[in-house]
């Protein structure tokens, strides 16, 4: 089969290495005409100059024609070389990584090693790893990345060397070794096209002008330094819109050549470890949203998540079909253990997924510490509910909302889940609609629609306590960003101050930009806030007043356990209370597993 056989694979990479080779010399020669467009006008006055010393070109016109297009070369000369000068600095941005020295992992990179030896290509000159299902070639040649990769690794001067290979950190604890050696052979065979000097000189050109569009965005700059960038801006944007497409099939015939020359090494397993790619994928998300992501709100970040994704992905086998079998793999040496401290780098990693992904500080402190998966029910999920629950009473109170007159005068006063249950209720009269006339005319001859968004709505108390409930976050959600603004700011201000030398095996790149990088959720409704705040009302009452404890779902985050199982139809019977204003299901579950509603529960 063609790309599978031996003569397959040579015609396959040599034509993608060829297009590359191609695409990299069309990038260059739009840099070429870019500099030639600039010393046009230079080439022009030296010709209106040596017409004049060979009295070819004389007379009062040709001498104002040259103090003309003398001055406009000096000019264009001069912009030229600012663009050049700000191309050539502006530094590229680079991935956010966990950076491994070779004493941190000096299995891995024997490993990459061998791997670049069997596929006769250059080895990547460093290793660092990402909270992300991918792995790919950097550069990081620029001189504002060598000086960092030199304080890392103790190199000298990285001019001209070799890609950094940057390997998603879930892949290492959930794959197996021979399955992300499979996994890395294509992308560590990229690095032979990258070696070429074409190749990467177009990279570099690229690379630049990408860096040179985000200058004028750059803080601290004064007003004509700024609009000096915004004209490099505008000059940068129309070269990369001119070599756009060139770079990008640059980059195909790169990827086709690596894959190309990837498939005499250890292509069976590569089909397997494939597999085992989507589903990491599947696991890693579902870890950072439903599990991770309630925990950074509470100012808490699990300093394992890498570790729980094989927890999260056991499960998700063990649950699901498709996936049935994979956990079996478990019992082969995992490719973690290429690492010397996997405990430290998972940390790392772990800090570095709450900054990208939620915002987070740097530095463990009093607001921002780590937890581990074991505390995670009783220090985040148990904490959750309660503040979460103390939130709702508060906007209760704000409202104006009394406890329940059901409730016995003799009670002991306090939050209870009746007094919620009461407020969100709505009457069966008032959901009773009266019966339409005979002679109405039906749905489809009703002329003006906008008359059917006249309805009443279902729950006007729930939308109240939603939107009291929304302003209470947004107003919590600022005062947070400020103070984690006003820490970065301490932060930066003392590393300014004092440079740290860091770990001389483990260091953090990046990010460059405003955090967080990748939000993982987008805002959610009033309506979604109300629920979430009812059901940890609910399990509240359930902790304090039944046999319910916290607990942890790998899938699906934090989880009342009830019986020793977890209570999964608790969801729709709060949305009916909610939606609805329907207090029926959800009092016959509280009936069932035995909770109190009318019992104070204990707040934060």
């Amino acid at each position: 089969m063609y790309g599978v056989s031996g003569t397959g694979a040579v015609v396959g990479e040599e034509w993608g290495a060829r297009a590359a080779r191609s695409r990299a010399l069309a990038v260059l020669r739009v840099r070429g005409r870019a500099l030639g467009l600039a010393v046009l006008p230079a080439a022009v006055a030296v010709v209106l100059y040596a017409g004049g010393v060979t009295d070819h070109f004389t007379g009062s016109g040709w001498d104002t024609a040259r103090w003309v297009v003398t001055v406009l070369a000096v000019l264009v000369l001069l912009a030229a070389t600012a663009v050049a000068l700000v191309v050539a600095r502006a530094r590229p941005a680079a991935t956010p990584t966990v950076e491994l020295s070779e004493t941190a992992a000096p299995d891995l990179y024997r490993l990459v090693r061998d791997l670049a030896d069997r596929l006769d290509v250059p080895a990547p000159s460093a290793i660092a790893l990402t909270p992300d299902c991918d792995s790919w070639l950097e550069d990081r040649t620029h001189r504002a990345h060598r000086v960092h990769h030199k304080q890392v690794h103790r190199t000298s001067d990285g001019a001209g060397a070799a890609p950094v290979l940057v390997i998603g950190s879930p892949f290492l604890w959930w794959m197996r070794v021979a399955e992300l050696r499979a996994v890395l052979a294509p992308v560590v065979a990229g690095t032979g096209p990258a070696a070429h000097p074409d190749i990467a000189a177009a990279r570099r050109f690229v690379r630049g002008l990408d860096a040179a569009v985000a200058v004028p965005e750059t803080p601290g700059l004064d007003p004509v330094r700024r609009l000096g960038a915004h004209g490099v801006g505008q000059v940068a944007r129309v070269l990369l819109r001119a070599c756009r497409g060139h770079a990008g099939e640059m980059e195909r015939g790169v990827a086709a050549a690596g894959s190309e020359r990837a498939q005499a090494v250890d292509y069976g397993v590569r089909i397997v470890a494939q597999e085992q790619v989507g589903l990491a994928y599947a696991g890693w998300d579902r870890l950072l949203t439903r599990v991770a992501l309630p925990a950074w709100r509470m100012g808490r970040w699990p300093a394992k998540l890498d570790a729980g994704v094989v927890s999260a992905l056991t499960e998700l086998s063990r649950r699901d079909r498709l996936a049935d079998g994979f956990s079996s793999r478990l019992g082969e040496r995992p490719a973690c253990d290429l690492l010397e401290e996997p405990g430290v780098v998972d940390e790392a990693t772990s800090l570095l997924a709450a900054r990208l992904f939620h915002g987070g500080p740097a530095e463990a402190g009093p607001d921002w510490s780590p937890v581990e998966w074991s505390q995670y029910p009783e220090e985040v999920v148990d904490r959750k509910w309660r503040t979460d629950a103390a939130r709702l009473h508060e906007v209760l109170d704000r409202l104006g909302v009394a406890d329940s007159a059901a409730r016995p005068s003799t009670a002991a006063d306090g939050p209870t889940l009746t007094r919620v249950m009461a407020h969100l209720s709505v009457a069966p009269s008032a959901k009773e609609q009266p019966p339409a006339p005979a002679d109405a005319p039906a749905p489809d001859d009703v002329d003006d629609l906008s008359a059917l968004d006249d309805e009443p709505q279902a729950n006007p108390a729930a939308d109240a306590l939603a939107g009291a409930l929304s302003a209470l976050l947004a107003r919590e959600e600022a005062a947070r960003e400020a103070r984690a603004a006003a820490t970065a700011a301490e932060a930066a201000k003392t590393a300014a101050a004092a440079p740290s030398a860091g770990t001389p095996h483990l260091a953090v790149s990046g990010p460059d930009g405003p955090l967080p990088l990748f939000p993982l959720q987008p805002p959610r409704t009033g309506r979604d806030l109300l629920a979430d705040h009812v059901t940890a009302m609910v399990c509240c009452a359930a902790v304090d007043t039944a046999e319910a404890v916290p607990g942890l779902d790998w899938l699906d985050g934090p989880a009342l356990i009830v019986g020793g199982e977890r209570a999964s139809d608790l969801g729709p019977r709060v949305l009916a209370l909610v939606e609805d204003g329907d207090p029926e299901p959800l009092r016959a579950w509280l009936a069932r597993t035995g909770v109190r509603p009318e019992k104070p529960v204990r707040l934060v």
